[in-house]
Formats: structure tokens, sequence, C-alpha cells
């Protein structure tokens, strides 16, 4: 009987669910009661919380069994080696190969503690095994090619009282396509300078409060934000419990909600010496580090799933120049926090707990509201969930595309008759990058760019690209299509084009259904499987298959230009899968797109033929007519005639066809470590250039109007400390030495350091050199402005119109 026709148990009057969506899932080692003897056993267990239609669901799968393998050369030793360390364990031979050829067996045991020793057996004796870093939850659902989704079977019961959940014990699963209905609730903590607990904001759509310590105010009642009072940081903790358990949310979102707020909930919680209930089932939450830095970690909630808004937006890949919640809401949302990220900012909360309770109370919904209103703008959830239904990764997984990818492949490949690979010893070695072309430096008139559609993916597809069709094709070279570096991959025998185009398939429905998070998450793991192959990371990791992509990619990228160029149209420029077309003519609008679509059907037409003839292979090769830029700049590299790359500028559209754009790649207006006075700056003198409006008054009135002070308020240099503040010992560049000074400061102040773990700091380049703009002293260095912000940007343009900054502004220049 299959897991789909296995029948429910049902103790409760209601029917029971039978399928949901996955939020948490962990295994572990349990107790039984063995049937016969009364003796006691071990058994491991996964638990997986579940959604469902019909509440909650906490799913227990029990007896799977742990597995890795070995070469079956191995075998006779390791089982002496497991029995000498009292480690049970079985072998069984498997119809399964290493990519080397070599026959393997499969190790299980009935326990993870009996796994992990064996493993560690192995590690000391140095006898090669594979797979074992796969965790028991993953490969049971990998394996059954479940994402998160599932169909499930067992004994159910209802528990809890209201809202309560469904216990299913004894569950067999099955993959089951499910679109969730989440509910979710937005977090914020607020606090005093040392960590002590003010506040508790919580917002949803069933409720929105603030839980506050202090007694309740007399006009508390008529305050717009609602407000539940306890006594203490224990009687907050039990409030917070109380909320979980009566609203019940599938997901909590906050900014910065893992490492600050729910890390100082724990931490707090640890004082008043106890744990803390918000999981599902009054679970206890519990904080896991990282393992390369204790300064992070993830909070475990079961049950619930933690998204925290900044690591959720760059996972769905949105860029900001500051991720903070006020820079983030005004750059969306049109309206920022009501008090500045500044360095005040704790004395000011605190005052406000004294002082004025309904302001901090307002203050702290407030960033609840920003928080969930940013998720709602970028549809955050639903790309959350549709990535985690493509790939098996949990909701709240960052990064994590070689666990995607894995996820997808390794079932597929067990299948096949092969197990993986481990990681290379040396970390792997370096692939070629994308083709990036010399470009032609020069000021243009009507300029197309034509790119080729996710042009690795459709080369993968295209070519057989695959780690099992590499090692297929190199047993049967004669029917193989050749890559690069004596990369030979099978015609037949292959996974990954398959992958991509369901993928492909996929993305072009949720386009025309203007599904833009399924879009985008589909996006995002096509375009990951290059650098997932390309990684020393990841355990199929294998430079002929990155070869085979990226060098794959330059003969197109350079075919593509020889075509281009016989249409008598010259290409000044080409990066990864973009080509720059100058037309040479002055034409219309109209007429640049009838060429530019007519470029693009030429171009595919002549793929389809040359992969038809060369390799017998169907060309899934696309490339589109991008977009016409009516004024283009392609700038030298500073200091040299040579043309720079990935650096340009661009007038798209026109006033009188409804607006026009400039479009800015690699220059200062799109780079964070650069003021505003640099990007308002060169902002306007483009749009004056490409206008062929006089530019020279600009730049002059800019340099005069910045040496006099009216621009100071665009002088704050903002950047982020990538390593702690004493790991910067050989070169400490100045916003450290800005950074080094705040927190000085601070120490006199008796305020916390901000800057010894990481951050953003604001400061102004000084006549004495880099001070932070918080305690900024000295007067500003307005001649570093003029040379380091003003001249280069003035340099990569004028040229181009027979002007320079120094000839405009060398007088005045000379005068200080």
């Amino acid at each position: 009987m299959s897991s789909s026709q296995l029948p429910i148990a049902n103790s409760a009057s209601t029917a029971p669910p039978t399928e949901g969506f996955i939020l948490t899932r962990h295994s572990r080692d349990v107790r039984e009661r063995q049937r016969s003897g009364g003796n006691q056993g071990a058994r491991t267990e996964i638990v997986m919380w579940l959604w469902s239609d019909q509440g909650p669901v906490r799913l227990v799968v029990p007896g799977q069994e742990p597995v890795f393998f070995l070469p079956d050369s191995h075998m006779a030793e390791a089982a002496e080696l497991f029995k000498g360390a009292g480690v049970s364990g079985r072998f069984r031979r498997l119809p399964l190969h290493t990519f080397d050829g070599r026959a393997v067996v499969g190790c299980y045991f009935a326990t993870l503690s009996a796994f992990h020793r064996a493993i560690e057996l192995l590690l000391i004796r140095g006898l090669e095994h594979f797979e074992a870093d796969i965790r028991l939850p993953e490969r049971y659902l990998m394996e059954r090619f479940i994402t998160a989704g599932v169909r499930f079977t067992g004994r159910a019961v209802r528990k809890g009282g209201k809202p309560g959940y469904w216990e299913v014990n004894d569950g067999r699963c099955a993959p089951q396509p499910l679109t969730p209905r989440l509910s979710w609730v937005s977090l914020d903590v607020e606090c005093a300078m040392d960590g002590a607990l003010f506040s508790v904001g919580l917002y949803s759509e069933q409720d929105a409060r603030v839980i506050m310590i202090g007694a309740a105010e007399e006009n508390a009642s008529r305050w717009l934000t609602q407000v539940e009072w306890v006594a203490d940081e224990n009687a907050l903790f039990s409030a917070l419990e109380g909320w979980f358990q009566r609203h019940d949310p599938d997901v909590v979102m906050g900014w910065n909600v893992v490492n600050f707020d729910f890390r100082l909930l724990l931490r707090r919680a640890e004082l008043v010496q106890r744990r803390l209930r918000l999981g599902r089932g009054r679970e206890l939450c519990f904080w896991r580090a990282a393992r390369h830095d204790p300064q992070s970690g993830n909070v475990i909630i079961p049950g619930r799933m933690v998204l925290d808004g900044i690591d959720t937006l760059k996972s769905a890949t949105w860029q900001f120049a500051s991720y903070s919640l006020d820079a983030v809401a005004s750059e969306l949302l049109g309206r920022g926090k009501d008090i500045e990220d500044v360095a005040n900012r704790g004395e000011k909360i605190t005052e406000l707990f004294h002082s004025d309770k309904e302001a901090l109370a307002r203050y702290n919904l407030e960033d609840c509201k920003l928080v969930w209103e940013i998720f709602e703008h970028c549809h955050l959830i639903p790309f959350a969930i549709q990535r985690a239904s493509l790939t098996g990764l949990e909701l709240d997984r960052v990064g994590g595309s070689v666990a995607a990818f894995t996820n997808l492949y390794l079932p597929r490949l067990h299948r096949g008759g092969y197990v993986a690979p481990n990681l290379p010893a040396d970390g792997g070695l370096a692939s070629p990058g994308g083709y990036v072309m010399d470009s032609k430096p020069g000021l243009y008139r009507h300029v197309l760019v034509l790119d080729f559609k996710s042009l690795y993916p459709s080369i993968i597809r295209t070519f057989c690209i695959d780690p099992m069709g590499l090692i297929e094709g190199l047993q049967q070279p004669d029917r193989a299509v050749p890559g690069f570096r004596g990369a030979l991959f099978s015609r037949d025998r292959h996974f990954l084009p398959d992958l991509i185009a369901t993928l492909w398939a996929a993305r072009d429905a949720a386009k025309a259904a203007h599904d833009k998070a399924l879009s985008q998450a589909i996006k995002i793991i096509m375009n990951s499987f290059y650098g997932v192959l390309g990684s020393g990371g990841c355990r199929f990791y294998d430079p002929r298959l990155a070869s085979s992509i990226t060098l794959r990619g330059h003969s197109i990228m350079q075919q593509t230009r020889e075509w281009i160029e016989t249409q008598g149209f010259e290409v000044i420029y080409g990066d990864t899968d973009s080509t720059f077309v100058h037309l040479g003519q002055e034409i219309t609008a109209v007429q640049a797109d009838e060429i530019g679509h007519g470029l693009a059907t030429l171009i595919n037409e002549q793929w389809a033929a040359l992969i038809s003839r060369e390799f017998d292979l169907p060309s899934y090769l696309e490339i589109q007519y991008e977009t016409h830029y009516r004024r283009f700049l392609m700038p030298t590299i500073r200091g040299l005639e040579k043309g720079s790359k990935k650096r340009y500028a661009g007038l798209v559209g026109t006033a009188s066809e409804g607006g026009e754009q400039l479009v800015f790649k690699g220059l200062e207006s799109v780079r964070t470590d650069w003021t505003a006075l640099a990007k308002q700056f060169q902002t306007r003198l483009y749009e004056l250039v490409f206008h062929d409006e006089d530019s020279c008054g600009y730049v002059r009135s800019m340099v005069d109007q910045t040496r006099t002070g009216q621009h100071d308020p665009l002088l704050v240099y903002r950047k982020r400390l990538r390593q702690k503040l004493e790991e910067y010992q050989k070169n400490v560049p100045p916003h450290v030495r800005a950074a080094r000074l705040a927190d000085e400061e601070n120490l006199r102040r008796g305020l916390p350091q901000r800057y010894q773990h990481r951050g953003t700091i604001a400061y102004v380049m000084t006549v004495n050199g880099p001070e932070p703009l918080e305690y900024q002293r000295s007067a500003i260095d307005y001649e570093h402005y003029i040379e380091k912000q003003l001249r280069p940007i003035a340099e990569a343009i004028l040229p181009f119109v027979g002007e320079s900054f120094e000839r405009i502004c060398g007088q005045q220049l000379d005068l200080f």
C-alpha cells in the first residue's frame, strides 16, 4: 500500500488534515519501551510542524535510519572499527557507485548518536565516506521529492485548547503541491542601553498592541496605541507567551529580529531563570549559534518561522545603500522611523520610557508596522513560500544556493546510480569568469542593448552540462557533447538540463500570470546553478563544469559580435550576456526598435542553425532586444585612454514619449561609498551633457557652493564595517578611524560602544581627518570633497565634450 493510500486513525470528532506546508523540522533520538521483554530501546524521530487548512499539525515520523556511504573496499575495516567501539549499525550493498567507478555500501544506524559516533571513528581512521553531512530530515524529504508541500498519513489526535493543534504519529509522507495561507506577526523590542526590557510591540491582522512594563497610566484607555501593562520582565515574558498561544502566528518578522530582538529576549529570560515557551504546543524556543561566528546565529521556535527583514530582502535580491529600517522604509514607503537611528536613540527611548510612555508605545508599534508594510510592499512572504516550494529550503534560510541544488539534484543522482562526491580538498580551483569585452570609450547617440535571456541556464540546457552527465559522457566519448577543459557530456544521461527546462517553463507561466514572487524565486534559483557548480563549497564542484559554461559563454558572445558587425553596426561593449550596439546613424525611437528586434531575430536564427549543424542539438539560446539608449557614455579608466569595464551611463526615452530615465552602472550614483554630493552632481551633470546643454557653469557653481558650505548636509560618508574594529590592523581606512573615534567618545560618556562588532558609520572628512558625524569637532575639509568627489565625476565625462575640470575650475583652485 502506498503512502497516499494509508488510512488515518482519528480520535477527534472532526476530520483531521491530510496535507500541509512544512514550517519547521528537526530530528532527535528518543527512548522507547520494546513490545517484548520490557527493555528500553532507542530510535530516531523526525518532528515536523506543518501549516494546514484545519490548523497546525505536529507530524512525527519515527524510526528513520540516518545513512552515509562507504566504498565497498572499506566495509570490512569499518565493521571491525564500529564493533570495537560498541557502535551498532548495519551495512547494505547498493546499486550505487562513486564518480570514479567504485561500488559503495550504505551504512545505516538506528540512532543519530550512533551515526555521529561512526563518522568520528571514520575520520580518526581516515576512511573515506560520502554524504555524511546530509541531515536526517533533509534526506527523508529530498529522497521523496518533498520540498515544502506534503501529503501525510498517520494516527491523528487533536491536542491543546484553543486554537490547539493536530498531532499525527507514525507519519508517512509524499509530495503535495500546496500554497499555504500563513499568518504572521511583526515583533519589535525596546530596551534600555544595558539591555533591560521596556516593551515588546506586536502587530498582526488580528491584534496590534504593545506589552509594556509599568503601572497602567490613567489616560491609557484614550491612547491610540493599545498597551498591555505588566509588572516586570518576568510578567512580560508570561504575557508574550500568552499572546503567542492565543494568536498562534505561523511567521514572526522583524528588523534584525534574530540577532537583536530574540537574542535579547532569550538572554533576559535566562537572567530571570526561565525559558521562553513561544513554540507551538508550548515548546521551548532556543538560540543556535553560527558555527564560524559566535556573534550571530539563529533562533529556533518549533512550529514558527522567524524571518528577518534585512536577510529576506537580500535573498530576494533587493539592494539598498543602507539597510537600516529608517532608510529602507523611507525609500520604499515614503516614511521612516519616529526616532532616527543616531547615537542618542537609546537615550531617547530611555527618556520616553520614564517620561512619555504613550510616545514610546506609539514608536514601538510604528516600527512593527513599518516592517509589516515593507514585507507586503516587496511580497517577501510569497517569495519565501515560493522559494521553499521550489527548493526544499526552510522559509528562513539565508543564502542556501548549494543546499537548494543538493536538495533538487541528489535524489535524482541516486536514481541514476551514483553517490555524490565530497567537497574538494583544496577548496576548488578558480574557474573563468564571464565574458567582458574591451570597451570603446566615447559619448554616443543611439546605442542598443541586446541581452541573452538567462544565458548560463540556457547554455546548461543546450549543451547538456551536468555533473552525472560529465561522468557518463567521458565513458562514451563518441556520442558525447564536447565542453571545455576536456569535458564531454552525455546526450541523454543527465538531470540538470531537464531541471532547467522545468523551471524555465514555470517561470514563463509565472510571468504570464504576473506572479512576481514566483518569477523572481525561479530566476534566482536558475541563475545560482552556475555559481554552485563553480564553487568549492559544493560537493558537485568540477572545474570542467563551470568552465564549460563560462567559456561557452565567451564563444557565444564573440560569435554574436561578429554577426552584428556583418550587418554594418559597431559593437562597443559586451558584458557576460549583454551586447552594446552603436547604430552610427540618426534615427527615431521607432526605427531603433525595429533594428533591435530585427537583430535579435537574426541572431537567434543563426544560433539555431549553427548548433544544429555542429552539435546536432536544439538551441535554447535566446537573445532579446532590451534597451535603446538615446545618449550613452562609455568612460575611460581613470588616468588612462583605455575604456572601462562594467561602468557606463545612458539616457533612455524622451520627454515627449512619456518620460526619460538616466541609467548608471558602476558609477558614483549607484555606489554606496560615495556621498550624496557626488550623486547629485553626477546626475545633473550627465543630464546637461546628454541634452547638449552648457555644463561648465554648473560645474563651477557646484565647486563654489561646496567650498562656501552650502552643501554640508550632502558631505556625509556612510560605510559599513565588515570586520570587528580590532581586526583592522595594517590597513586602517577612514571609516574605521571615524568609528574608533566614535567609540572612544562613547566610552568616555559611559555609552555602549556601537561599532566594535561591525555596523555602519556616518562620518565626514575634516581638516583633521575623518570624524564621526555624531561627534564632529573640526572644520570640514572642502578641498577633499572637491578633489575626491567632484573632480573624478567631471573628468569622466567632460573630455568627451571638449572641456576639462582643470580648465573650468583651475583658476579658482589656484587661489586655495
